[in-house]
């Protein structure tokens, strides 16, 4: 087997990967030679902020925290010029079919850009063939509560390792220790817009943030027949489009946080992004283009 050359953190801000700097931070882990956060453009006001104060923390423990991006999420969806990278939208059928986009957004804006940064970092950018044995190890914050999202890398210079699943650690053990270093306030990681989130969340949006709900609501508007442009067959997308899973308007739903059996769910990270309960939605609208692998 061979020792990877590099060790990095996939950084996406949220409770599992804020909490892996921390105890790198703090000597529990080995160290990182920099986290790295794909910036999608379109997160809540409160991830900025707080990725602003982990920037810091990491700088006093020698740790860089890199931002990189692929483009502005929220604006690229809206460019007609731009190619579209499908977003988990619901959709509502000329006949009333209930379905879901396909997910493209995730690899495109997090975890392309991240493996674009690590073979710049490794000394060969695409599209130079990174040599047999050149490793970077790539940490993930998953806990166990999630261990069934844990997955080795799709590319061979990349390792993904899972300290949290080594230290046995769940998602609450990570709360607590957030909690005990002055970090309870971690939010979720998620865009502004991502049909992921529950009524909880989304009342939260409200609450907390009213410029990312109108930001959202106005965006929930735009997409109601899809992008910008047409599909990759150059055909108009059928039916209608929706930020929430009702399928009305967003300002228009009846918002329910208290019928949701779990409201702390986890945060959009390149490789933890969530899933929604599918078990009474159909399978994804087939008039969205299906999702490209990410390898590179």
């Amino acid at each position: 087997m061979k020792i990877p050359t590099h060790r990095y953190l996939s950084l996406g801000a949220g409770v599992q990967s804020s909490t892996l700097l921390l105890l790198a931070a703090h000597g529990k882990v080995p160290t990182f030679d920099a986290a790295i956060f794909a910036n999608t453009g379109w997160e809540p006001a409160a991830v900025y902020a707080h990725l602003r104060r982990l920037e810091q923390l990491a700088a006093v423990s020698g740790i860089p925290v890199v931002r990189v991006a692929a483009g502005d999420i929220r604006r690229d969806a809206l460019d007609p010029d731009h190619r579209f990278a499908s977003m988990p939208l619901f959709t509502l059928g000329p006949n009333g079919e209930r379905g879901m986009a396909r997910r493209q957004c995730t690899g495109e804006y997090k975890i392309k850009p991240i493996k674009v940064e690590v073979r710049r970092r490794l000394g060969y950018p695409h599209p130079a063939r990174v040599p047999a044995g050149v490793i970077a190890e790539m940490a993930i914050g998953i806990s166990l509560d999630e261990i069934g999202r844990a997955r080795d890398a799709d590319v061979a210079y990349m390792r993904n390792v899972f300290p949290l699943l080594d230290l046995g650690w769940r998602r609450k053990d990570c709360l607590a220790y957030l909690a005990a270093h002055g970090w309870a306030d971690t939010p979720r990681s998620a865009c502004v817009g991502c049909p992921f989130r529950t009524d909880a969340e989304w009342v939260r949006l409200r609450h907390d943030d009213p410029t990312g709900w109108v930001d959202a609501v106005a965006f929930d508007a735009a997409i109601r027949h899809g992008s910008a442009r047409a599909n990759a067959a150059g055909q108009p997308l059928r039916g209608q489009f929706f930020l929430h899973r009702q399928r009305v308007p967003l300002d228009q739903v009846t918002l329910r946080p208290r019928t949701e059996a779990q409201t702390d769910v986890p945060g959009c990270g390149p490789w933890t992004c969530p899933h929604p309960d599918t078990a009474t939605e159909p399978t994804p609208d087939s008039s969205v283009a299906p999702g490209r692998e990410v390898r590179d």
